[in-house]
C-alpha cells in the first residue's frame, strides 16, 4: 500500500470515527436516569427550567447542565420568554428513540418489574382499559375520563372531553366526579404512578374507576382525539 492510499484509508477511518461518535453523543446525553425523566416530561408538553427542576427533584444549576447536554445532543430544543427559558422535545424520533429504550430494557432487565412496582404500587389489582376500548366508551358517552396528571399538561394537551383532576387535588374534588359512571384515569404513560394512585383513592370512595392502559403520549400517537387549553 502506497502513502497516497494509507493517507486515504486513514481519512476514511477518521470519517466513519467522527460518524459514529457523534451517534454516541445523543446515546451518552441519555445516559443518566435524570435526562430520561427530562425527556419522559417534556414528552407531555414544553416546560420551564425551574418546572422541570421541580418535577425532577433537581436544582436548576442541575437540570440546566443536564438539558444543555440534551440540547448539543440534538434531542431538545429551546426558545426564551422574557427572562424565562422553555424546553420541548425535538420531534417526534426523540419520543420514539425514548420508547425503543424502554422497550430494551424491559425486555433484558429482570429486575424492571420490580423496580416499577416499587414505584407504582401493584398493578394487578386495579382494572385497566385499553385506548382502542376508551375511544369507544367516549363515543357511547358512557365514561368520565380525568387527566390526573399536572394542569400545565392537561392544557398543554389532553384526551378530547378529558376533565382535569390533578392527583394532588382528587381527594378534594371528588365530589365533581359524576355519580354512577364509569371512571376512567389517565396520566403520562407506562411509568406514571398518578393514574394508579387515583384509580386506588376513587375506589376507597366507592366509585367505579380503571387507569388507561397506557398515557396521553401514546393517545396521541395513535391519532385518537385530543384537545388543547381549558374544557371544551
Amino acid at each position: 500500500m502506497d502513502r497516497q492510499e494509507k493517507r486515504t484509508q486513514g481519512g476514511a477511518h477518521a470519517a466513519k470515527s467522527a460518524l459514529f461518535d457523534a451517534i454516541a453523543e445523543v446515546a451518552g446525553a441519555l445516559a443518566t436516569g435524570r435526562r430520561l425523566e427530562i425527556v419522559d416530561l417534556l414528552n407531555q408538553g414544553e416546560r420551564s427550567v425551574d418546572e422541570i427542576a421541580k418535577e425532577i427533584g433537581q436544582s436548576s444549576a442541575n437540570t440546566s447542565h443536564h438539558l444543555r447536554s440534551l440540547a448539543r445532543a440534538g434531542l431538545v430544543r429551546q426558545r426564551r420568554e422574557g427572562t424565562r427559558i422553555y424546553y420541548r422535545l425535538a420531534g417526534p424520533a426523540v419520543d420514539a428513540l425514548w420508547r425503543a429504550l424502554r422497550e430494551v430494557a424491559e425486555r433484558t432487565r429482570d429486575d424492571l418489574d420490580r423496580l416499577q412496582a416499587a414505584y407504582v404500587g401493584d398493578l394487578s389489582e386495579i382494572a385497566v382499559v385499553s385506548r382502542d376500548k376508551l375511544a369507544q366508551m367516549i363515543e357511547q358517552a358512557g365514561v368520565t375520563v380525568i387527566d390526573v396528571r399536572p394542569e400545565i399538561e392537561y392544557l398543554a394537551g389532553h384526551i378530547e372531553n378529558a376533565i382535569s383532576i390533578p392527583i394532588t387535588e382528587l381527594e378534594s374534588r371528588i365530589s365533581e366526579i359524576p355519580p354512577g359512571r364509569q371512571v376512567v384515569a389517565y396520566c403520562r404513560g407506562r411509568y406514571c404512578a398518578f393514574a394508579p394512585a387515583a384509580v386506588r383513592l376513587l375506589r376507597r370512595h366507592g366509585i367505579m374507576a380503571a387507569r388507561l392502559e397506557e398515557g396521553f403520549p401514546e393517545w396521541r400517537r395513535a391519532g385518537l382525539p385530543v384537545a388543547e387549553g381549558g374544557a371544551n
